[in-house]
C-alpha cells in the first residue's frame, strides 16, 4: 500500500455504479489505500464491474505502479447490490448515467444510507451541481468530483462546488484529488463546468467538419494531435466517451447555453444506428471488441 496517499483520502469509499467511469474511480481510490465498496444494480453488472476494476489493478501491477499482487489489492474491494452497504463509508461517489431523474433518485437513496458525517459527490460531467444539491438533505456535504475517461490514465479531476458546498468539503475535496495522484481544477457550478463545455464545443465542431466533408476523421484528429498537441483527437475521444453520452451532454448544454451546442445531425444519426464508439466497436473509427 502507498501510505503517502492513504493519509490523504477517505479510508472507506463507496462508488455507485461500476461502469467504465465507476470502475476507474474505484481503482483510483484502491491505489490510494482506501477500502472501496461498489454498488451495482444486479449480479451480472456487479460481476462485470469487478472484472473492470481487477483488470485495471492488474495493469497497474504490470506497470510497476504499485507493489504486491492482485489478490492483496482485491481484498480491499467489495461488490454489492445493496445501498445499505454504503452505511460505513466516509465518502460515496455517484457514477450513474447522465440522466437527471436517475441522478437525483440515486443520490437521494445514497444519502439516506450515509452517516450524517459522511461526504457525497457526483461524477456528473455536465448536470447542475447546484440543482442536484437542492434535492439533498445535506447539500453542504455534497460536491462534484468530475473524473475523466479513462480514469487510470487521466491526471485531472474537476472539483465542482455548488453554492451550498461547505468550506470543509471545499478544502478536503482538493486534498483527496491530490491524494489520488491527480491534479484538481476547482470550478463553480455552471453548465458543462469548464472541461465539458470546452471539450464538447471542440468535438461538435469536429463532427460538423466530418458532416460537411471538410476532412476525414483521421485527418481532423491528426491536425489537433500534431498541431495543437492534443493527447487524443476530438473524434477518437468522442468514441472513448461514447457518442450517446456526448449527445446527451450536448443536448443539455444546448438547453442551457443556446444553439451553439446543438448536436450535428450526423451525431444523432450515428447514435440511432448504434455507432456509439469503442463500446460498440464502431464510431468515427472501428475497434476490435
Amino acid at each position: 500500500m502507498t501510505e503517502k496517499h492513504a493519509l490523504t483520502v477517505p479510508a472507506v469509499v463507496g462508488v455507485l455504479g461500476g461502469g467504465r467511469m465507476g470502475a476507474g474511480i474505484a481503482h483510483a481510490f484502491l491505489l490510494a489505500g482506501a477500502q472501496v465498496t461498489v454498488v451495482e444494480r444486479d449480479g451480472q453488472a456487479a460481476e462485470a464491474a469487478q472484472e473492470r476494476v481487477e483488470r485495471d489493478l492488474a495493469k497497474s501491477l504490470e506497470r510497476g505502479s504499485v507493489d504486491g499482487n492482485l489478490d492483496e489489492w482485491s481484498q480491499n474491494l467489495t461488490l454489492s447490490l445493496d445501498y445499505a452497504d454504503f452505511a460505513g463509508c466516509d465518502l460515496v461517489v455517484e457514477a450513474v448515467p447522465e440522466v437527471w431523474d436517475l441522478k437525483v433518485s440515486a443520490l437521494q437513496e445514497v444519502e439516506r444510507h450515509l452517516a450524517e458525517t459522511a461526504w457525497l459527490a457526483t461524477n456528473t460531467s455536465s448536470l447542475s451541481v447546484d440543482g442536484l444539491a437542492e434535492q439533498l438533505a445535506r447539500p453542504e456535504r455534497f460536491c462534484g468530483l468530475h473524473f475523466f475517461n479513462p480514469v487510470p490514465a487521466s491526471k485531472l479531476v474537476e472539483v465542482v462546488n455548488s453554492k451550498r458546498t461547505g468550506e470543509e468539503l471545499r478544502r478536503l475535496s482538493v486534498r483527496w484529488v491530490e491524494g489520488l495522484g491527480k491534479t484538481p481544477v476547482v470550478v463553480n457550478d455552471a453548465p458543462g463546468f469548464a472541461s465539458s463545455r470546452l471539450g464538447v464545443a471542440i468535438a461538435l465542431e469536429a463532427i460538423r467538419m466530418v458532416e460537411e466533408g471538410v476532412a476525414s476523421p483521421e485527418d481532423i484528429d491528426n491536425a489537433m494531435v500534431l498541431g495543437y498537441r492534443f493527447p487524443v483527437g476530438p473524434l477518437a475521444l468522442t468514441d472513448i466517451v461514447g457518442l450517446d453520452v456526448r449527445l446527451g451532454i450536448a443536448e443539455y448544454l444546448e438547453s442551457q447555453l443556446g444553439p451553439r451546442f446543438a448536436p450535428p445531425q450526423l451525431m444523432r444519426d450515428m447514435v440511432a444506428r448504434g455507432e456509439l464508439g469503442r463500446k460498440t466497436g464502431r464510431g468515427f473509427f472501428t475497434y476490435d471488441r
